[in-house]
């Protein structure tokens, strides 16, 4: 496998849409386990009526402003760990929802598709919750190994139908299926979002 960098605090610090497409592509590391990021969602300040943001700095959505550089883990109906980055400057609420990913190396049969499947095979949970993706010592990490997607999908994030007009924007990011990954992907982008829209509902 090519040589992986750690992605460093400078990466997360800027715009929550920014980071939510150049994470396409890049790897996620937890011990001797990799997957590539092929699907993300972003989810800005309290102005996006789909961000838990919207809710302030307290409880759980606390996380979502800052530092960056950290996981937001929350749970979806009390069984499905979603697993999401922060982004922006401290005091600026953001994170990028990681909904996708492909097993490396990709002669590995699984994808996973939904962010509960990608947290399960990683083992991430409420436990992770705050856990700093930039410290050496923090056993997760994301990675650069020089992936450059040559196009970038976008469409209208899944679930959020409650979000009124903030349901429209096109705040999601994928990676289309002529990326030379998984053929799968073909078959998988035609049925996630009626698949996710009913399994996945959340609040981000």
């Amino acid at each position: 496998m090519a040589f992986m960098k750690r992605l460093p605090l400078s990466f997360f610090s800027r715009p929550t849409k920014t980071v939510a497409r150049e994470l396409l592509g890049k790897v996620l590391v937890r011990g001797r386990k990799r997957a590539r990021i092929v699907e993300t969602e972003a989810y800005l300040d309290g102005r996006d009526a789909a961000s838990h943001a919207r809710f302030g700095p307290q409880g759980r959505s606390s996380v979502m402003f800052g530092p960056p550089g950290k996981l937001y883990v929350f749970l979806v109906y009390g069984m499905h760990h979603c697993m999401n980055v922060v982004t922006e400057r401290k005091g600026t609420a953001g994170a990028v929802l990681l909904r996708g990913a492909e097993i490396l190396p990709l002669g590995n049969p699984n994808t996973l598709y939904g962010p509960g499947r990608l947290c399960r095979w990683l083992k991430v949970t409420r436990r992770e919750n705050g856990l700093d993706l930039t410290d050496r010592a923090s056993g997760l990490f994301l990675a650069d190994d020089g992936f450059r997607p040559r196009r970038v999908g976008v469409s209208e994030r899944i679930g959020v139908d409650y979000a009124g007009i903030w349901a429209k924007k096109k705040f999601r990011y994928y990676l289309p299926p002529d990326q030379n990954l998984r053929r799968i992907r073909s078959f998988a982008y035609k049925t996630i979002s009626a698949s996710h829209t009913k399994r996945n509902r959340r609040s981000n």
